[in-house]
């Protein structure tokens, strides 16, 4: 063994045992840099200023405090700051209740009390469906959503009713931080995966809308399954099922859609007091006007001039009795009739839904469609008018004034124009009942209130569409599927027909004061429909069990602020 401190202590170290950043032997340490050469703090306190002590914490001494200004944190409550007497803070003491969304409500409520809550104050998704460990295809889920959406928007749901939609559908797969957008012709839905990572973002275009309340209901039942627990379905099952809806064939044929046309127009002309010729009269000049519409739209013509074409004949039919002097049959009826299965109600309850909901832009454009509609109505219907009269047609302006106490006839009719608008509207076989008896208890409550309480048109209207939406809103929640097809049809025998058809003669006539007073009680009618279907739903889900937080909360508006 080696004494320490002999000859074995004096080898020299290998390379290995020597660090690469040391300084070779034989090379003196140099001099550090100058003090102008270190870099300092910005920070940091200059050089002869000495930091004062800091005195004792709040509430731990009672030391008198020095007469000079002392440097503190930025963060550090003031001198005069005292905890007992502070103000109430925003945020309450026991925290901000977390939104438990209840499973029993319908995922029409709950994805609408989620649009309408702050990003922040969102509850994380809880996925529905299954997917492999790598976690959901984010653009097949996101085209998914935009197909659903714009099958709902096509068929005439309101702006946010579609985005709760597209909301569920995202949620279901597991897709948290998703907003959805809707316009008129355009949706569109983002997704961040997280704050650090890039948002994907896809688009869809709405080319085409139709009137299609049997797909409209098919859509409903994907998304009820897609957002159910109980039901597994994939991406891929959920494409096959969304095809399946596409290639399905409308539930009524083209002929059928004619003579409901027809049978809309003869029940519309019976409940403003015409008789069984009239009812006839009435449907053949609708007949008519609906397959020279079928025709221009064949031949690609825009929509604008179909409306024209399909006003003209009932005009035509109106104005040929009057010059023929029948004095069993009121040309007034005939032309009345046609014109309720014309006008936009669908469009119109749509527009000042959105409106009401906050969606301003989709609902600018919703009734800017339902002004070029009416205009078009308008247009065809005075063309009519003007060459009757050149031709000697002396129309009866007084004929309104007549009375109609024919409360059994008119409930029938009622009924009928409502039957026959479902079919129009391609409602499923299995509504038509429902909605039909709702439109004859919105005319009885109409009659009820304008001709017996002799209240004013205008707030019976309103009272009669409140109705209506309330219990279509009941029938959807029963269903499980959209409120359009027991709403929509049901307004038909409170669409102001008789109200339209007196003003546009007034502006025939040059009579502006009297024409503008009946057109400026059609579109106050009109509103009040709109206005009070979508009062009545509003009604309907405050009696419902809506989702909140938890020991009841209230339910949120639909605007996130008072506009201010």
């Amino acid at each position: 063994m080696a004494e320490p401190g002999g000859p074995d202590d004096q080898k020299p170290q290998s390379d290995e045992a020597r660090s690469a950043f040391s300084q070779p032997a034989g090379v003196g340490r140099s001099a550090g840099p100058s003090d102008e050469d270190h870099p300092t703090s910005e920070f940091s306190l200059p050089s002869g200023l000495t930091p004062e002590p800091q005195g004792p914490p709040a509430g731990q001494g009672t030391g008198s405090a020095s007469g000079s200004d002392t440097i503190g944190s930025a963060f550090a409550p003031p001198s005069t700051y005292d905890a007992r007497n502070s103000p109430p803070a925003f945020t309450p003491a026991h925290g901000i209740p977390m939104i438990r969304l209840t499973k029993e409500a319908p995922w029409q409520d709950r994805m609408r009390t989620m649009l309408r809550m702050p990003v922040a104050d969102r509850p994380a998704p809880e996925p529905v469906q299954r997917h492999d460990d790598a976690g959901p295809a984010v653009p097949r889920v996101l085209d998914l959503t935009l197909r659903i959406g714009e099958l709902l928007l096509a068929g005439g749901e309101g702006a946010e009713d579609v985005e709760a939609a597209m909301f569920a559908v995202t949620r279901s797969y597991g897709l948290d931080r998703c907003e959805p957008t809707v316009t008129f012709t355009l949706l569109s839905i983002s997704h961040q995966p997280s704050l650090v990572e890039d948002p994907v973002t896809a688009s869809r275009t709405v080319r085409r809308r139709g009137t299609d309340y049997t797909r409209l209901a098919a859509v409903f039942r994907l998304i009820d399954d897609i957002t159910t627990v109980e039901g597994e379905v994939s991406l891929e099952e959920a494409y096959r099922r969304l095809a399946e809806i596409r290639r399905n064939r409308h539930p009524y044929p083209g002929w059928v859609l004619t003579m409901a046309a027809g049978g809309l127009a003869g029940a519309a002309s019976v409940l403003v007091g015409g008789g069984p010729l009239v009812f006839l009269i009435a449907a053949l000049g609708a007949m008519l006007g609906d397959r020279l519409a079928w025709l221009c739209a064949g031949r690609g013509l825009p929509e604008f001039y179909q409306f024209v074409v399909a006003a003209m004949p009932p005009a035509a039919m109106g104005v040929a009795l009057t010059l023929t002097h029948w004095s069993d049959v009121r040309p007034s009826a005939v032309i009345t009739g046609g014109l309720f299965a014309l006008l936009p109600g669908r469009a119109l309850v749509a527009g000042v839904q959105d409106g009401l909901t906050g969606y301003y832009i989709t609902a600018s454009a919703r009734l800017l469609e339902v002004m070029y509609f009416f205009i078009a109505i308008v247009a065809g219907v005075l063309l009519a008018l003007y060459g009757g009269l050149q031709l000697g047609a002396e129309l009866d302006p007084e004929a309104r004034l007549i009375s109609h106490d024919r409360p059994v006839t008119q409930i029938l009719a009622s009924m009928v124009l409502t039957l026959a608008f479902a079919i129009l509207l391609q409602q499923e076989r299995s509504t038509v009942l429902a909605v039909t008896l709702n439109g004859g208890v919105a005319w009885v409550v109409y009659g009820a209130m304008a001709r017996t309480g002799n209240l004013s048109a205008v707030a019976a209207t309103a009272a009669a569409a409140g109705l209506v939406g309330l219990f279509g809103q009941l029938f959807s929640r029963y269903r499980y599927t959209s409120s359009l097809p027991f709403i929509t049809a049901a307004i038909g025998p409170l669409l102001p027909g008789s109200a339209t058809y007196f003003g546009l003669l007034g502006v025939a006539q040059n009579e502006l004061d009297r024409g503008l007073a009946s057109l400026s009680t059609a579109v106050a009618t009109a509103l009040a429909i709109a206005i009070g279907v979508n009062l009545g739903s509003e009604i309907s889900r405050l009696f419902m069990r809506v989702p909140g937080a938890v020991g009841g909360a209230n339910r949120r508006a639909a605007k996130r602020t008072r506009g201010f």
